[in-house]
C-alpha cells in the first residue's frame, strides 16, 4: 500500500498535513482580504464582497431609483449580488483550487484516509 512496502513516515505525514493546514489558512485569509465586484443593469447597481462572501458595499446609481418601480431596483440589487457571488466563487476556486486538489476529495490526500 505504501511505496517500498514499509510503513509511512508519520513525522513526514504530520509535517505535510501541517503545511497544508498553513496553506489553507493563508488562502482563507487572502480570500477574506480580497474584494470582488458584481454589477447589474449596465452598472446601475454594483455589489462588492470579499472572496469569502461577505458583502462590503452596495452602490446604486440615481438613475436606477424610480419610486414607481421599486421592484426593478430590488431585482437589480439581487442580480448584482449574484454577479458578485459568482466572482467570489471564481476567486475562491482559483485560490483554493491547488489546495483542494491535494486533499484528494476529503482525505487530506493521505493514503487510506
Amino acid at each position: 500500500m505504501f511505496p517500498g512496502g514499509g510503513q509511512p513516515d508519520m513525522a513526514a505525514l504530520l509535517q505535510q498535513a501541517q503545511q497544508m493546514q498553513q496553506q489553507l489558512v493563508a488562502a482563507q485569509e487572502e480570500l477574506a482580504r480580497t474584494e470582488v465586484t458584481g454589477s447589474a443593469g449596465g452598472g446601475l447597481v454594483t455589489a462588492t464582497m470579499t472572496g469569502s462572501g461577505d458583502v462590503t458595499a452596495i452602490t446604486i446609481a440615481k438613475d436606477a431609483v424610480d419610486p414607481d418601480d421599486v421592484e426593478t431596483l430590488q431585482d437589480l440589487v439581487v442580480a448584482a449580488l449574484h454577479d458578485a457571488k459568482r466572482e467570489a466563487d471564481a476567486l475562491a476556486a482559483k485560490t483554493m483550487g491547488p489546495l483542494a486538489g491535494g486533499l484528494g476529495g476529503g482525505g487530506l490526500g493521505l493514503p487510506g484516509l
